[in-house]
């Protein structure tokens, strides 16, 4: 099988959640780590809402980490990206689609865009303000859904599913603005998602996370070369960047 190729930052939950699900079925895979802010002129023909990731296999080009995911797992079944029983199969479905939409906005718009994003990119502050709110508000509203589906040990499902790699996804951009679950109040959530985030594929990830985390953008390929990371030849990415279509 020919390696597909994954364009979007390592710390990106949505590319993380693809590439978490990549190494799970033991996929081949190049990743061309471009920030979506950087993207040329063809990453938004081939990506129009521009945003990430985008997986390209031959002629076939796939931009939602949820029909990537689902793709993935057309293509090679095994491991499983999904519970077998079709009813734990949508509950699945839902809990993906929760963590990519609520906490997609609630910890990379509300939060990590505000340390992380706008700073780096834009040259900009972050909003204090709406942090402190969303940590007061919005934050403790999605633990308390995630406290009541969470499993008192193990997995959502029993096994690894996208039910537990998307909400740990965006847990992991949490720590990067350092938050941490309050696990006297959600106890179930935290012990939940550091299960998850100790799993070999995020384990292996961390790592390239972890090595451009705080180095500068045009630094990052040469940053992931050197972890052995296996980026591609080619890139989508510009030095300049530029304003868009892309929040959910």
């Amino acid at each position: 099988m020919r390696k597909l190729l994954v364009v979007g930052s390592y710390l990106s939950p949505y590319v993380r959640k693809v590439l978490v699900s990549l190494e799970l079925k033991g996929i081949g895979y190049e990743i061309d780590p471009i920030v979506p802010f950087f993207g040329d002129d063809r990453f938004s023909r081939l990506s129009p809402l521009r945003r990430i990731p985008m997986l390209i296999d031959g002629d076939l080009v796939l931009t939602d980490s949820s029909v990537i995911c689902q793709y993935l797992e057309d293509l090679q079944a095994q491991p499983a990206l999904y519970p077998a029983e079709i009813r734990d199969r949508a509950r699945a479905r839902w809990l993906e689609e929760f963590a990519d939409s609520r906490m997609g906005d609630v910890f990379i718009w509300r939060l990590f865009n505000q340390v992380a994003i706008r700073p780096f990119v834009w040259g900009e502050k972050g909003d204090r303000e709406l942090m402190d709110r969303t940590l007061r508000e919005d934050v403790p509203a999605v633990l308390d859904y995630l406290e009541s589906e969470a499993p008192e040990a193990g997995f959502r499902f029993g096994a690894l599913s996208l039910g537990d790699i998307a909400p740990a996804c965006f847990f992991r951009n949490a720590g990067f603005a350092r938050f941490q679950i309050d696990s006297v109040r959600w106890p179930h959530t935290a012990g939940w998602m550091a299960r998850t985030l100790a799993t070999p594929p995020f384990a292996r990830l961390a790592a390239m996370e972890d090595a451009i985390l705080r180095t500068p953008i045009a630094q990052h390929r040469d940053a992931l070369k050197a972890k052995g990371a296996p980026i591609s030849s080619e890139t989508f990415g510009t030095t300049a960047p530029r304003r868009g279509v892309m929040p959910i």
